[in-house]
């Protein structure tokens, strides 16, 4: 069996690709109060100078991300505000998972992910001024 390496073209093509789905979730998460956008903007920031500069360039420059990824950039940090949000809504969606009946196994692999992430926030510094 021959395998063909992956192009430069492909590669850079899907980083672009990422980029651009990981925005598109980001700015709807900025508006959809269930929909994190702060993940997705990471994704995209990471994507973009590997598949377009001008993308990575543009989500810096953007106000409604821009705060974030360099809190997170150059810090470390994420906002308490954040962190509340990601807590609450960790929380209300297990409750949603008990309340529909899922199955346990479901229940339990989404409570251990859900400690794991809110232990991962929660150590977090908050954003120095």
């Amino acid at each position: 069996m021959k395998v063909h390496p992956v192009s430069e073209k492909s590669t850079t093509l899907g980083y672009l690709l990422l980029a651009y789905a990981a925005t598109g979730l980001g700015i709807a998460g900025v508006f959809l109060p269930l929909l994190p956008a702060t993940p997705f903007l990471l994704v995209a920031v990471w994507a973009a100078p590997k598949g377009s500069q001008r993308i990575h360039d543009w989500i810096y420059t953007q106000p409604a991300f821009a705060r974030l990824i360099n809190n997170w950039h150059e810090q470390r940090a994420v906002p308490l505000s954040a962190k509340w949000l990601a807590t609450v809504m960790m929380l209300v969606s297990w409750l949603t998972l008990i309340a529909i009946d899922s199955h346990w196994i479901i229940v339990l692999s989404l409570s251990i992910l859900f400690v794991c992430i809110g232990g991962f926030l929660w150590t977090r510094p908050n954003p120095e001024p």
